[in-house]
């Protein structure tokens, strides 16, 4: 196909057909972004994570393992650069107008760097968001050496993704309906004699059918004293008597992730599993009484640390208490990157601000014990998005 058919064919495409959110939604993110960028001095944001793509323009692809570039300008509209492939994806998804692609064999570097030439961006101040995965140090230096130096725009548009809109928690809410419909699921298969990866594929089919999107991580599904392994997950294990089982899945809904921690005792388990229960759930409570509009980011999580230091269990814990959800692609399903319940994090808490805070002991080698709620800041306090029980289940 000639490149002037394909163009016809762009163009009679209809925009946006495929967008998880109105036209009008991008336009206020896109206002708040040019404000800061006016008070930065920036002509030009280059923007590469796809989180971040997503959220100023609605572009969600799993094609972004190849390289895309959303070029923001302080005045007149976004364009994209991105793999040939993708541009029909681009504009079912977005209301983009000038969408560029570039061809397999073609250095995205050099194609970025020919279409800010041609659209006059030389010689202007542009800013990239250097912290993102996607500008590897050998892309970067290729860019810089077309276009001149680049400024540090890292950060500008995450500042904006930590307060979500009234649109934005209506995704959350719908990930947590899912997320639910799993854990009911993976509940009803935990029984002595199935397989961890039987659990996983019951939690995968329930938050599935419940709506839930392809996952930006996998869920976190072990049992026995592979429960007492860090981040370990699903590898076959017959599920034993008098054992600790743990999950810990994420739904997503339009790349909106919320992930829950559930602990199932299945039998008799050691007293000090319980105990170390106990104190997860008292440091879940301890976070959550923190959980409200102008306290620090670092309160909750002091209060968590409170709770476990006083229990003795300082060594199984290692870890900041929560971090922001929301939008996520591969490899995590969380916003830690943006803001973390954690000592030090001086970050107010606002309304509309949502977290995930798991809280989880550990005899390693052993078992695990957790508990979590992924919860939205409001004007007087918090909300949990879950509705199931909190607490140990017992089998």
């Amino acid at each position: 196909m000639s490149e002037s058919a394909f163009e016809a064919i762009l163009k009679d495409f209809p925009a946006g057909i495929e967008s998880a959110f109105p036209r009008e939604e991008y336009e206020n993110r896109l206002a708040a972004l040019r404000t800061v960028m006016a008070e930065r001095g920036i002509d030009l944001l280059l923007v590469t994570g796809p989180e971040n793509i997503f959220y100023l323009s609605g572009q969600q692809t799993p094609g972004y393992y190849t390289f895309q570039c959303l070029s923001v300008p302080v005045e007149g509209a976004p364009f994209h650069t991105l793999r040939n492939l993708e541009v029909i994806n681009c504009r079912a998804n977005t209301f983009l107008e000038d969408i560029t692609g570039y061809a397999d064999n073609e250095n995205p570097a050099v194609a970025l760097a020919r279409v800010l030439k041609e659209r006059g961006w030389l010689g202007k101040k542009i800013a990239a968001d250097r912290k993102s995965w996607f500008l590897t140090v050998d892309f970067f230096e290729n860019l810089e050496g077309a276009l001149g130096r680049l400024a540090d725009g890292s950060g500008l548009v995450e500042s904006l993704r930590a307060v979500k809109s009234p649109r934005e928690l209506e995704q959350l809410d719908k990930a947590a309906e899912a997320c639910d419909a799993g854990h009911r699921a993976g509940i009803a298969a935990v029984r002595v004699g199935a397989t961890e990866n039987d659990v996983v594929a019951a939690i995968m089919a329930g938050m599935i059918k419940a709506g839930s999107e392809y996952l930006g991580m996998e869920p976190l599904v072990n049992s026995g004293p592979r429960s007492g392994i860090p981040h370990a997950t699903w590898r076959r294990r017959v599920i034993q008597n008098d054992e600790m089982f743990v999950m810990e899945p994420a739904a997503c809904h339009n790349r909106y992730h919320v992930a829950r921690f559930q602990a199932i005792a299945i039998g008799n388990i050691p007293q000090k599993a319980l105990d170390m229960q106990k104190v997860c759930e008292e440091g879940l409570e301890a976070a959550l009484n923190e959980m409200r509009p102008g306290n620090p980011c670092a309160r909750p999580h002091e209060a968590v640390q409170a709770v476990i230091d006083r229990a003795g269990y300082t060594d199984g814990f290692r870890k900041r208490a929560g971090y922001s959800s929301g939008i996520s692609f591969a490899p995590d399903w969380g916003e830690g990157s943006i803001v973390s319940l954690y000592f030090g994090v001086e970050t107010e808490l606002k309304p509309g601000m949502c977290f995930h805070i798991p809280i989880t002991l550990r005899d390693y080698g052993k078992f695990t014990t957790a508990v979590s709620e992924t919860v939205v800041i409001t004007e007087s306090g918090h909300r949990v998005l879950s509705t199931l029980p909190r607490g140990l289940i017992r089998i």
